[in-house]
């Protein structure tokens, strides 16, 4: 069963930005800088879109000098892919199930 919280994570995934960033960051952790150049959004853009993720629980960042790395947060997004393989299954078993019309 879909949480709140699902729904909530699925809204913020649904931005394409925000796609872009979590795909990037599923393969390595990297900085703002990093993130401007391989999206070629700008920094302020970014930055907002990165606390949003922040605060999501998708991502969590790692203070390295005058630079931040951001990195993914499997966890959730683990939790999320089974909900929706849920989903799935149950649609394959109930694919003959169909209610009469009154």
């Amino acid at each position: 069963m879909m949480t709140s919280a699902d729904t909530d994570l699925i809204r913020v995934l649904a931005d394409p930005l925000r796609l872009r960033i979590v795909t990037l960051l599923a393969h390595e952790t990297l900085c703002t800088t990093h993130l401007v150049e391989e999206t070629g959004a700008r920094q302020t853009n970014l930055s907002n879109h990165l606390r949003v993720l922040r605060e999501a629980g998708v991502v969590e960042t790692e203070p390295c000098g005058r630079f931040t790395y951001y990195r993914l947060k499997p966890d959730g997004i683990a939790q999320l892919a089974g909900q929706f393989a849920d989903l799935a299954e149950c649609a394959r078993t109930a694919a003959q199930n169909k209610r009469a019309c009154p």
